[in-house]
Order: structure tokens, then sequence, then C-alpha cells
């Protein structure tokens, strides 16, 4: 494999995460604090215990995954019934009830994408621990398909809460948020976080260590 260009590290230079400037990297000890000369931040070649963070925080998502799922995400009191819906649940109530693209909409923000994301980072943990990479470039596209979708998870914790301010009514109808709003908040934090402890460029790193 070859590799076309130059990257920073061959060349002895490192980004400042908070202000981007790139340094030469000192000829320092490995205990040695490196800091940015332009602001003062303490300056990395790359995200310490990136993998490890990055697994931790992944399967402490999929854990929230499950409760966020099986328990109750809302619970509709009317006339003296209640009704506790999952987020699954509610999607099969638009679809039957006609409403099919609010449905599908839900689906993909609140189950699909997150899903979605578990599949990726994990894929990319894989790639890079293993050494496992073969087309570099992709692998950057789909991390970056990962931050850019993350925020967009949080449309059924939206969706309920709007809901939970416009219908209250006493006594004749009531909307509650059901323990699986937390979950599900967990989630997306928790993958947001996993996706920003990845440093995508150990995926270069590996490129690089094969081209010696």
């Amino acid at each position: 494999m070859t590799v076309k260009y130059g990257s920073a590290k061959r060349m002895g230079l490192v980004s400042c995460r908070d202000c981007h400037l790139l340094s030469r990297w000192p000829e320092v000890r490995d205990s040695q604090i490196v800091c940015c000369p332009r602001c003062g931040s303490e300056l990395h070649r790359r995200k310490r215990n990136s993998l490890t963070r990055t697994w931790a925080l992944l399967l402490a998502a999929m854990i929230f995954y499950i409760p966020a799922n099986v328990l109750p995400m809302m619970i509709t009191s009317a006339v003296g019934s209640v009704q506790a819906d999952t987020i699954m649940s509610g999607v099969l109530y638009f679809l039957h009830s006609g409403s099919w693209e609010i449905g599908l909409v839900i689906f993909i923000a609140s189950i699909f994408i997150p899903f979605m994301k578990f599949i990726i980072l994990i894929y990319l943990l894989i790639s890079v621990q293993f050494k496992l990479v073969t087309q570099p470039e992709n692998l950057t596209r789909l991390y970056q398909l990962t931050e850019a979708v993350g925020r967009w998870s949080m449309l059924d914790v939206y969706v309920v809460s709007i809901l939970i301010a416009l219908v209250q009514l006493g006594v004749l109808a009531e909307i509650s948020a059901g323990p699986a709003v937390l979950y599900f908040a967990l989630v997306v934090v928790t993958t947001m976080l996993a996706a920003e402890s990845f440093d995508p460029r150990l995926i270069w790193d590996v490129v690089e260590e094969k081209d010696e």
C-alpha cells in the first residue's frame, strides 16, 4: 500500500484541538507536557486512550439502548384510561393510523440511526485495533457520518417534550414522559461522546505502519 501524501505525524507536526494551530512537535521525553504556543493548551499527537474510551462509551450506550426501547417512552392518560407506549409501539401507531411519514421519521431517528452508529463505531474500532484498514478514505467518511447524524437521534425526546407541554388538559388528557426517555437520552449522549473519543487519525496510522 502506498501513502500518497506525507502525514503531519511523519513531518513532526501536531494540531491544537482548541485553536487548531499546526505546530512542530519538539524533542521531549514521554512524560513531558507540550503546550500550544498560541493558546497554551496541552498538545497530544493522538487522543489519549482513544480506543479504550470509545469501547467503554460504546458498550455503555448499547446497554442503555435496551431499556430505551423496552420501557415506555410516553405515558398517556385520558378519561381514566392509561396507555404506555414504547418507541416501536409509537412507530406502529403512526403507521396504522395513516401517518406513515411521522412513523418513518421516528423509526429512522430513534431506532435506525443509533443502531447504525453502533455498527459503524464497532467496525471502525475493530479495523484500527486489528489493523484491518484497507480503504482509509471510506472509513474516514463513515466516521464523519457518525458525527453528522448524532444530534438527530434526540428527535423522539423532542417530540415527547413538545407533547407534554401541549397536552395538559387536567382530568381529560395528560401526557407524561416514561422512564425510557432518560435511557434514550443517555444512548444519544454516550454515542456522541464515543464518536468524539475516537481519533480518526488512527486510521491513517495503520496505513502508514503497513507502508513502512
